[in-house]
């Protein structure tokens, strides 16, 4: 019996320093992979979410598909009848090809858009894109629960690409919040609600890729890049946040550019569907000057140290700038106390003020500051047009071109904005037989280089009729070719 209790006793005490060896080794272990508290996940983490499917079946119903319909004489735009080249119908770049060419050719014709939209309130206020209602004779919108109406046009804004539908229903119509886009930041997750190729109420989801895009699409540029998968036909549709509100209009996506969508941010479009729903049109305020952004060797030039501001290159006569005292070579610092550092941004900053109001403009000339206080405008875009655009021409070979832009070259990553963008290729003529696609970046004519039209035209105006002409052409997506024509 002794002998058992002995046994019992070191059993016993075997147990409990087994017991101390695995707690020690389990805070031991804990200690080892223990996050440190910089390193620690931030409060306002977000795991990738289960499922979108309260999300979804929240908003799905305030999302409607919008059918267009144009009937009469207007014909296609003449850029559907050049040889397609790198940009599509659905590139951001398709407006600025229209822009030139659109409305000629003109013959009987019926087309029809596909798009989207949603209902902002009860009253039945749609927002939609421009591009998928402008000229429209007859717009049907269609609610996810089957209802169909007939939809008119409160007010389009062009230059945004926005438009306000307007239908009457006794039925409470489902209704979305608008939300705030300047809180968004890259990597949140947003939902896609529309109707790609037709196919209605179609959800998808990603991520904000980036913030503040830039694609040349129009004057205020400054979309949201989103990885939400958006096709032809969502246009109009919104972008949802986690928090079930709007803090987009999916708009614009790259042709070929797999999971590259854009859509213009609600803060930018809450004040012009308030215009529109309001008076029907927007109005802008405007300075009366043409403005670039300050390279470094211009900031360089200006003894610039904080880099910031906007250089003055034009001053148009008889408009506000011009009466306050503005000149060329003035640089623009700050508007109203916010320091300005884009063109783009001064702008934007210019156009959300109310035609009549009062800005305190203060810029640097010869080194000294100087404040204006100015009375802005009413923005005339067609005005505007007529003053900064130079329409291209067909030539000999039947191609338009017009002067590579800043903003084409930073879109296709190009090094420089140097050379001559074809905007249009006539059928049978001598550039379309040579093999010259729109889109195509004339470098240089015959080994001669040409950064403008005018050189362009300077060199193709040495050649003389029945001589050989070479073409060095940037082909975007496939590098450099030469094409050889026969003036």
């Amino acid at each position: 019996m002794k002998s058992i209790e002995i046994f019992k006793r070191f059993l016993t005490g075997k147990i409990a320093v087994t017991l101390i060896i695995l707690v020690a080794g389990f805070f031991a272990i804990s200690a080892l992979y223990s996050i440190p508290e910089s390193q620690a996940i931030p409060k306002d983490f977000r795991a990738a979410p289960e499922s979108f499917t309260d999300l979804a079946e929240k908003n799905s119903p305030a999302v409607v598909n919008i059918r267009a319909e144009k009937n009469g004489k207007g014909g296609p735009s003449v850029y559907r009848q050049f040889k397609r080249g790198p940009f599509q119908k659905d590139d951001p770049l398709h407006d600025f090809f229209e822009k030139f060419f659109g409305g000629r050719h003109q013959k009987e014709f019926k087309q029809r858009s596909l798009g989207s939209g949603f209902i902002i309130d009860e009253d039945g206020y749609i927002v939609t894109n421009n591009h998928v209602v402008q000229g429209a004779d007859k717009i049907k919108v269609i609610l996810k629960d089957g209802r169909e109406f007939d939809a008119e046009i409160k007010g389009r804004d062009p230059n945004t690409d926005l438009a306000l539908l307007k239908i009457e229903s006794d039925n409470d119509l489902p209704t979305i919040e608008l939300g705030n886009s300047d809180t968004l930041r890259v990597g949140e997750w947003v939902l896609a609600i529309g109707n790609p190729f037709g196919l209605e109420h179609t959800v998808t989801a990603g991520i904000i890729s980036a913030k503040g895009r830039v694609i040349g699409s129009g004057p205020y540029d400054d979309f949201i890049q989103t990885d939400a998968s958006i096709n032809p036909g969502n246009s109009g549709g919104p972008l949802i946040s986690m928090e079930g509100k709007v803090v987009g209009i999916n708009t614009a996506i790259i042709a070929g550019g797999t999971g590259i969508g854009f859509a213009i941010p609600v803060n930018l479009a809450r004040g012009i569907i308030k215009q529109l729903q309001t008076k029907g049109e927007v109005t802008r305020g405007w300075l009366g000057v043409g403005i670039q952004d300050l390279t470094k060797e211009l900031k360089e030039y200006y003894g610039m140290k904080n880099g910031e501001g906007v250089l003055v290159t034009q001053v148009f006569p008889d408009d506000p700038a011009a009466e306050a005292g503005i000149e060329p070579k003035d640089i623009i610092l700050e508007v109203n106390g916010h320091k300005v550092k884009t063109s783009r941004e001064l702008s934007r900053m210019i156009a959300e003020a109310s035609v009549g109001q009062k800005v305190d403009i203060v810029v640097l000339r010869e080194g000294s500051k100087k404040k204006f206080n100015i009375e802005l405008s009413k923005r005339k875009d067609t005005e505007i047009s007529s003053r900064n655009d130079e329409i291209p021409k067909k030539n000999e070979f039947g191609i338009a071109l017009s002067n590579l832009t800043p903003e084409i070259a930073r879109q296709f990553n190009l090094k420089d904005a140097e050379g001559v963008v074809v905007v249009g290729v006539e059928p049978d003529s001598k550039g379309e037989k040579a093999g010259i696609l729109t889109g195509d970046i004339i470098k240089e004519i015959n080994h001669e280089d040409v950064d403008d039209v005018d050189e362009y035209s300077k060199e193709i105006g040495k050649i003389k009729s029945g001589e050989t002409v070479y073409m060095y052409i940037l082909r975007l997506n496939r590098g450099f070719v030469a094409v050889k024509l026969i003036k």
